[in-house]
């Protein structure tokens, strides 16, 4: 997770710091911004307005935390906020860090949870709003991003929400094996509204269905420098549909770190909301397997084949389709373990 904490004073500056301290530890990159003048150690400046910097932000950031007073958070952040499926976390405290409060993306971008943490750690109040939290209720949304679950209807995820928590109960069923029990709420059987984790988005168990698709592959790819964005999607979109796979299943794409600033590659992780994950040459050999073999990439790159290494570098069990090159271009398919857990 890449987090960027701002902060205009020096007492700000010092609670920045000591969050970014326990984030890093936590194996989150973090870095810490601040008016010219307060800058100290590994601070670095903020130049422009605090509009501007959040604008950045919200390009390059999962998660922004604000150590000031929220008015600036929130006239920074305005501008650019578009939805809860895309924007960052955003996060304000004050700036003795007495408080943590979750302003934007409180479920999916994980705000409430990352507020949780700073809290813990720093011995501060967490101020949560978020309705199903406070009643201490189910939340469609956190389970599915913990899940790694695409959400087809955000209507449907609030009408979820709406009838938790008006006392309804609301219909569950997956295709896919199932951990811990079913939170207060959820019931299978007959419900008008539910919920269904599959990845047949056509079947409907319940009147109103809000269908949750399991992100259960890791696309691992290689390319020529400066590969044509418009071919390389052409590409990845065919040897999905090839496969049998719809974007909606694709969990991340992966790649070597020599690619991480690859326009078409890039532009694909923005396209289907999906990270773009990079390894090191070292790290990829390291991965173990059987993998295809190319004295051509080797000498290229350091690695003997880039895509399927790079997804199960990634965290897929096993490989699905080995690989496949075209053009300058390769692909491979690597698959997770489905299961969905409770907590």
């Amino acid at each position: 997770m890449i987090v960027r904490l701002a902060a205009y004073s020096l007492t700000g500056l010092g609670t920045a710091e000591r969050i970014a301290s326990v984030l890093s530890e936590k194996g989150m990159e973090c870095s810490v911004w601040a008016p010219e003048k307060y800058c100290e150690g590994d601070a670095r400046p903020i130049e422009g307005s605090a509009v501007s910097w959040a604008k950045e932000g919200f390009e390059k950031a999962d998660a922004l935390i604000f150590c000031c007073a929220s008015g600036i958070a929130v006239r920074a952040i305005a501008p650019w906020i578009k939805s809860k499926t895309t924007d960052p976390a955003v996060i304000v405290t004050d700036e003795l860090g007495h408080y943590v409060i979750p302003l934007l993306s409180g479920h999916i971008g994980g705000a409430n949870e990352l507020s949780s943490v700073i809290a813990d750690e720093l011995g501060s109040i967490p101020v949560v709003t978020t309705a199903t939290d406070i009643h201490g209720l189910f939340a469609v949304d956190v389970f599915a991003t913990k899940n790694h679950l695409k959400i087809k209807s955000m209507k449907l995820a609030k009408d979820v929400s709406v009838d938790l928590l008006a006392g309804k109960k609301v219909g569950f069923a997956s295709d896919v094996a199932v951990r811990g029990e079913l939170p207060e709420g959820l019931v299978k059987g007959d419900a008008e509204l539910g919920i269904c984790i599959s990845k047949d988005v056509s079947k409907e168990p319940f009147d109103r269905c809000l269908h949750l698709v399991p992100q259960s592959y890791a696309v691992g790819m290689g390319c020529r420098k400066d590969k044509d964005p418009g071919e390389l999607e052409e590409f990845f979109m065919r040897m999905l549909s090839e496969s049998g796979i719809s974007p909606d299943e694709v969990r991340c794409i992966a790649s070597i770190d020599i690619k991480k600033d690859e326009e078409g590659l890039k532009a694909l992780s923005k396209k289907l909301k999906v990270p773009f994950v990079f390894f090191t040459a070292e790290e990829l050999m390291k991965t173990e397997g059987e993998f295809s073999s190319s004295s051509f990439v080797a000498d290229t790159t350091g690695v003997d084949c880039v895509c399927e290494r790079a997804a199960v570098c990634a965290g897929a069990k096993e490989l699905t389709v080995r690989k496949r090159a075209e053009n300058g271009m390769t692909f491979a398919l690597g698959k997770y373990e489905e299961v969905i857990h409770f907590e």
